[in-house]
């Protein structure tokens, strides 16, 4: 998969591709239906398939701390779409000269000239350029004089719900993993990199990966039961807790982890945390003794269900 930053100068595809556009945060089984979609569109007209996306989202422009927490920070949401049938990514820097763009000058400068769009695949709630002017109403006039296809992504149903971004946030916020896990088709996870911390757990004996947190909120809080890869190939049990860690007056989200039965000196890896069981809200307590004492009682309830996955 190709990446393409920000709007290309001079056209790119030179017979042109066919294109979706959104924020694929979570790159659920939505997005994957729309993808296998447009991959068979690309096929059919024997064109590149492209998805444009945008960083930040949208909602991080206009609304800042008050945006939904994301699902996938950018390096995952790359490294999942790289694993569909997606030849081409163009990644968009959304800013005011962006959120300016009229709607009717998005669709000729950049969809027509420079991309070339010969099919487009978006949904029926899409809107883009300046104060949400254009929609796919729009996208269906212009496309008749410009000589692209409009087509609806349709929704993806699970169980009964339709599959998005929004609902999957709720999943998480209400503890509900498997739950998340049906509508992204993988469980919920977080990258990142294993940094130096307070040394607090050290301290009471439960030392932890600190992992940093590219992302101002998260849709997950609490004390988890988690694997973790990315550690010489190998798959860790561990117990995690994300949140302001309040009994130490936190006031910014922290991933820490502690693996069981490990060792191994990880600072600077890059890691992924696969989050498999909410044990229980994060808390304030009265004291560090009792701090460790719920700590235990937590690793506990972490390694018994562990023990019953076997």
């Amino acid at each position: 998969m190709r990446l393409i930053k920000g709007i290309p100068r001079l056209p790119v595809f030179a017979d042109g591709c066919v294109l979706t556009i959104g924020n694929f945060d979570g790159v659920h089984l939505g997005h994957k239906a729309v993808i296998d979609k447009l991959a068979q569109r690309g096929k059919d007209l024997a064109l590149p398939v492209a998805v444009m996306i945008f960083e930040p989202q949208p909602l991080e422009y206009f609304q800042r701390a008050k945006a939904p927490p994301r699902l996938t920070r950018l390096r995952e949401k790359v490294a999942r779409l790289a694993k569909l049938p997606v030849d081409d990514l163009i990644i968009v820097r959304f800013n005011k000269q962006f959120a300016d763009y009229d709607a009717g000058r998005f669709i000729d400068e950049i969809l027509v000239n420079k991309l070339k769009v010969k099919h487009l695949v978006i949904g029926d709630d899409f809107r883009f350029g300046k104060a949400r002017q254009g929609d796919i109403q729009l996208l269906q006039e212009y496309g008749k004089k410009q000589g692209y296809k409009v087509e609806d992504t349709g929704s993806l149903q699970v169980s009964g719900q339709r599959v998005s971004s929004t609902l999957i946030r709720a999943a998480l916020e209400n503890g509900d993993l498997s739950v998340a896990e049906k509508l992204q088709g993988y469980p919920y996870c977080v990258c990142g990199r294993v940094i130096h911390g307070d040394k607090r757990g050290r301290a009471i004996g439960y030392p932890t990966a600190n992992i940093r947190m590219a992302r101002t909120n998260s849709p997950v809080s609490g004390v988890f039961a988690v694997t973790v890869t990315g550690i010489n190939g190998q798959e860790f049990y561990g117990v995690a807790n994300i949140g302001v860690r309040p009994t130490v007056g936190g006031d910014t989200v922290i991933l820490e982890v502690h693996l069981f039965n490990f060792s191994q000196d990880i600072y600077g890896r890059q890691v992924t945390v696969h989050f498999r069981k909410k044990i229980r809200a994060e808390r304030h307590f009265q004291s560090v003794d009792e701090l460790i004492a719920q700590i235990k009682v937590d690793a506990a309830a972490a390694q018994t269900f562990f023990a019953l996955q076997q």
